[in-house]
Order: C-alpha cells, then structure tokens, then sequence
C-alpha cells in the first residue's frame, strides 16, 4: 500500500475518540503528516485540549478542529460527517472509528443498560461511522483507509468482561465483511478496511484502579508506538493489525489465538484455556508441547 498517497498534505482524516490515547496519537502523527484532522469525542476539555495539542504539530493549526460527538447517536455522527465535508472537503482519505468504553457491566444476565451502553459505542459507534462517511468516500473513487479498533478480547474472550469481549468480537466480523465488501463493489476497491487490534497500551481506559495515572507500566505500550506499528503494517497491507507490547510477543498472540479456535475445532468446553480441567494442556500447548 502506498501511505505517501493516502495520507498526503492537504487530505483530511476522520478520528473518533481522539481525546487521548491511540485516537490522539492517530491525530498527531496525521498532523504532521500535513493532513486535515477532524478530532472527534465526547464534549468537554479533554476535547479541547486534544485540539491544542494537535494543532501545535499542524503547519497549519486551522487545519485542526475538534467537533463534539458521541458515537453511540447516528444523528451527531451524520453530522459530524456534514460538518467535516464542510470544513475540508466532501470525504476523508483516513476514517479512524477508534471511540471505545471499557466498564464492565456485569455478567450474561445482569445491567441490560450498562450492556446497551457499552455496545451502543463500540460496536454501533463504528458502524455509524461507516454508514455515515463511506458513501461520499466510495463516490470520491480514490485511495482511502477505514479503520476500526478492535480489541484481542474479540479474539480470545477472556472471562471478566462478557460484555465488552461481545462488543470487540462483533466489530471484528464487521470489518471483516466490510473489507469483503470493500474489494468487491466496483468503485470502492480503492478503500480499504483494517482492524487494529491493540496490545496492553497506556491509555485512560487501562489505566490500573488506585495507580498513578501519570505512570506507564513496563508491560505498556505507548499509544504512539501503536500508531507507528499500525503504520508499519498497513504498509503492507495487513488487514489484521495485531499489536504486541512490552509483555506479550506475537507468538505468544497466535498460540493464544490457535487455542480458542481449536475449543471449536476439537470440540473442547468453552473458554476452555480458563478451565480448570485444561489447565495443563493449555500450558504445555503454550511451550510448544
């Protein structure tokens, strides 16, 4: 994939929650690139502040706006895409669906409005996106990138957090049928779709309950080194952007992955790698036994 042609001077990037982390450091790096960025998150100062930070690695910092919106109402999502078409142009070169919560509603049966809160942003948060911007990017016929973040409990539902695994899971199959689509509707196939699927990063959402909130594990990964990672991997065409961190190397991921497909596969009791039973083979399965 030619970046240089993508994400060029003068094209303009889409980020949703781009107040901090991985969305704030997306908007930088498009920043100095010299593109257009339209920062997108809840209303407050955090918002406020994400602008002034961009906007300071901007040649130009009115190239740099911060417009409210929260993901989770198609409404403020279709305009948000009215007012970025206003301010730079009829479609983004770079749509960024990066807006995401992490609390933890509660188990299968409990909190149905905390389950509809976190899906409503992480899953209808990125379709909203999609179904708000795409159109005037497959009528622009030119290169562009959508990218959702996933999350590698889409991949391999870790006990905790049944909610939020569902919310990363479905987002995952999404893009996967988005990229499907992409490259077989004629006069789209110059777009493409792209999962990025972190590793531990420090952000507002990983930060540890009761620790400094200003100080990075070692096990962390920076937002920025997500970014230069994601990067890397587009410019290979990777639709699966699976990042490692400071902790967990890739071969590790992939064993890990191996293994919750194979509960299917081999018929094993579900979430099989948590299961007292399969402790053992899980292990040795995991040094290469």
């Amino acid at each position: 994939m030619n970046l240089d042609a993508i994400l060029k001077p003068g094209a303009f990037a889409v980020i949703t929650g781009a107040a901090g982390g991985i969305g704030l450091a997306a908007a930088a790096l498009c920043a100095r690139r010299g593109m257009k960025v339209v920062l997108a998150d809840l209303p407050g100062e955090a918002i406020e502040r994400a602008r002034a930070a961009v906007a300071e690695a901007a040649a130009n910092p009115d190239d740099i706006i911060a417009l409210p919106t929260d993901v989770a109402d198609f409404g403020q999502v279709q305009h948000l895409q009215a007012r970025a078409a206003e301010a730079f142009g009829a479609a983004p070169s770079l749509l960024m669906n990066n807006a995401g919560i992490g609390f933890n509603p509660g188990g299968a049966a409990q909190d149905l409005a905390g389950w509809r809160s976190l899906m409503d942003v992480n899953l209808w948060g990125a379709i909203h996106g999609v179904q708000a911007f795409l159109p005037s990017m497959a009528q622009a016929r030119a290169p562009a990138l959508i990218i959702n973040t996933g999350s590698k409990q889409g991949l391999t539902s870790p006990p905790g957090n049944a909610a939020y695994n569902v919310s990363k899971a479905a987002l995952k199959v999404y893009t996967e049928a988005l990229a499907h689509e992409l490259r077989n509707t004629p006069g789209a196939e110059a777009i493409t779709a792209h999962l990025l699927i972190p590793g531990f990063t420090f952000t507002g959402m990983t930060s540890r309950p009761g620790a400094d909130p200003t100080a990075k594990p070692a096990a962390a990964w920076t937002p920025e080194q997500v970014i230069d990672f994601m990067l890397e991997s587009l410019a290979r065409d990777d639709f699966y952007i699976l990042c490692p961190d400071n902790d967990v190397d890739r071969a590790t991921d992939e064993r890990r992955i191996r293994w919750a497909v194979g509960d299917i596969v081999e018929n094993r009791p579900a979430l099989s790698r948590w299961h007292p039973a399969w402790k053992d083979r899980f292990e040795a399965f995991m040094a290469g036994g």
